[in-house]
């Protein structure tokens, strides 16, 4: 709690304190006094302010340990095949027409959950030590990123069309990524 107190009132505290105490209690007064007048005075930004340049300039070290093809198969593709299995249609001569939306408040929530681990993974894939490089690689984590968003507010209001377009770029940006870093994957998948 921050208390202002004039100055005037403990100049006269000290005045009156200076003619009716003795010598040795008038210094512990003044003592006494400037301890409070420290107290009262602006408040400090606190051990977390004040530690916070230092810690701009300490490098963070993250755990990046997890290979980028375990990071892909554990991490992205769980997540994303959960959007992505979650939207559009399917119309096969065996089961017909078959809409893929989530038709219940509780099915929304669960895609939305999985759009919001894209966005943090499109922040994972930008640490150092994660970061292929500092060009085009950011550039598809945060479009990574901005695609998670973007199914989380669709699934949010429960938009089919916008939880559709969100998985779209979603595929193209993971579609661009490949093709500029791991071109075999790409065409592995255009054979089958």
């Amino acid at each position: 709690m921050y208390i202002s107190l004039p100055l005037q009132y403990f100049r006269s505290l000290a005045s009156t304190l200076a003619t009716a105490l003795p010598r040795s209690w008038r210094r512990a007064t003044v003592l006494v006094a400037m301890l409070l007048l420290a107290a009262c005075g602006e408040p400090s930004t606190g051990p977390t302010q004040s530690a916070a340049p230092a810690a701009e300039n300490t490098p963070t070290a993250f755990n990046t340990s997890l290979n980028m093809k375990d990071f892909m198969n554990l991490v992205l593709d769980p997540a994303a095949d959960v959007l992505w299995d979650s939207a559009g249609w399917v119309d096969s001569r065996e089961t017909g027409y078959e809409e893929l939306y989530p038709t219940t408040d509780e099915q929304w929530d669960y895609v939305r959950r999985h759009a919001a681990l894209l966005i943090e993974i499109g922040n994972m894939l930008a640490l150092p030590g994660r970061a292929v490089d500092n060009d085009a690689w950011l550039t598809y984590a945060n479009g990574l990123s901005q695609a998670g968003a973007l199914a989380m507010e669709a699934a949010a209001l429960q938009n089919k069309e916008d939880f559709f377009q969100a998985g779209a770029q979603l595929y193209s940006v993971c579609t661009a990524c490949h093709q500029a870093y791991n071109p075999e994957i790409t065409s592995k998948f255009a054979t089958n």
